[in-house]
């Protein structure tokens, strides 16, 4: 749990990073930087999930049919609040389209979800007080 907690704050130093390094324009000019920050988010996604289904079963708050179940659960049992449930739900369903290119997703709309990295942090602040 520690590993997986330490690897969603250092994926959200790269993201600050990249956001700083570069502009909206650089990454559609730079097909390996729209890579990194496509699989920097879908990565970041995922270990809030992996943290999260792990919660669920190591405290056994229930039995999730889905990743956004996991979060669900992590909600009712006053392990995160309704706001940033919303927002982890949300997050798992673009998870969905970058790994099952369900549509095409603009780069633009990625690159401003780099705005919503206090997200992540709000998450990751919650489950350090867990553990």
């Amino acid at each position: 749990m520690l590993e997986r907690l330490k690897l969603l704050e250092n994926n959200i130093s790269e993201l600050m990073a990249l956001k700083n390094k570069f502009a909206l324009k650089d990454i559609q000019d730079d097909k390996t930087r729209e890579w990194a920050l496509r699989y920097g988010l879908l990565e970041t996604i995922q270990t809030v999930i992996d943290i999260s289904c792990h919660l669920v079963s190591k405290y056994n708050l229930g039995n999730p049919a889905s990743y956004s179940e996991c979060i669900e659960l992590l909600e009712k049992h006053s392990y995160i609040d309704k706001e940033l449930t919303i927002k982890l739900i949300g997050m798992v369903g673009l998870r969905n389209l970058l790994i099952h290119e369900y549509v095409i997703i603009e780069v633009d709309k990625l690159y401003a979800l780099l705005n919503d990295l206090g997200d992540f942090n709000m998450f990751a602040q919650k489950i350090n007080k867990l553990v």
